[in-house]
């Protein structure tokens, strides 16, 4: 991508502007459509299983973010931020948190399906609503009431902004020392639990392949796999891609303007997650939508 030099309120060369525009204009659409069709889907699972809470969460960790990119693209859109320093730190951390939080129900999510391919005899499940609602908020009280408080205390100042006007402008952050650090060690903590999974994938989708041989393709236990692989694919396109370009991206911040301009690109792809349920049971929610129509959820 060339970088046009024209000025504006954002600080962004237009080719960029422009494109995080339509980054976002096209995640908040696919990604509300995904959220309304995945809503769908589970009013179909009557157990309670924690496959099934997972994904409920995922929806709220999508839908969260999803409410901030209308800011978004109203700042892309109209070159100018008029909601205040305070509330600009809460938009530009949603996009990480966003990514974090569903990278950390993933993994959940994977290693679930994991052990419950260890044991068939044995189904993870809760018996009581309030069981999954009791394990799903203890997991975001830990991490927003851990890592939020502090972010929004020290991520980014007024003087990181160029002018009033501006927002998501906090990458002087990273010429302090261990704010570098910790980045270095996120990135390279992710990359390692990708890496562990997709191993242990691996290994579940040869083992299903000797065991049931040809007949593999009319086995459930081998297209369980396969959708696992989907998942997978997500987290490494979405984020450990990210992660990847990420360390590159700390250990060279300053010393070009490009790079945080393709920073910014980097993490609107990362929101491409938001239709990862499309992806994962598209099959199943087309049988939902032909059986029920369109207002399947009313």
């Amino acid at each position: 991508m060339s970088i046009n030099n024209t000025t504006n309120h954002t600080g962004l060369p237009e080719d960029f502007r422009t494109a995080l525009l339509v980054l976002y204009t096209f995640i908040f659409i696919a990604g509300t459509l995904n959220v309304l069709l995945m809503a769908c889907m589970l009013q179909s699972q009557k157990r309670l299983s924690f496959t099934k809470v997972s994904v409920i969460n995922l929806i709220a960790v999508h839908s969260i973010f999803l409410l901030t990119v209308p800011f978004r693209i109203y700042y892309y859109a109209f070159d100018a931020w008029i909601l205040g320093l305070y509330f600009c730190k809460i938009v530009s951390l949603m996009v990480h948190a966003h990514m974090y939080l569903a990278f950390i129900f993933y993994v959940f999510l994977l290693i679930v399906r994991y052990v419950e391919h260890s044991d068939k005899q044995h189904r993870l499940n809760f018996h009581r609503i309030l069981h999954a609602t009791i394990a799903s908020v203890i997991v975001w009280l830990v991490i927003f009431g851990s890592m939020f408080p502090i972010a929004m205390a020290k991520y980014g100042t007024a003087e990181t902004q160029n002018t009033s006007s501006q927002c998501f402008h906090f990458g002087p952050a990273l010429y302090n020392s261990a704010v570098k650090t910790l980045n270095y060690v996120i990135c390279i903590l992710v990359i390692l639990i990708w890496t562990v999974l997709a191993f242990v994938q691996v290994y579940f989708l040869l083992y299903v392949s000797k065991t049931f041989g040809k007949a593999k393709f009319q086995r459930q236990e081998f297209w369980a796999q396969l959708k696992n692989i989907v998942f997978l694919s997500v987290m490494f396109f979405c984020f450990v891609s990210y992660q990847g370009f990420r360390i590159y991206y700390v250990s060279q911040y300053g010393k070009t303007e490009k790079i945080k301009y393709i920073n910014e690109v980097f993490l609107a792809v990362t929101a491409f997650s938001c239709f990862d349920m499309i992806a994962f049971t598209g099959r199943d929610i087309c049988k939902i939508i032909n059986s029920k129509g369109w207002f399947c959820c009313l």
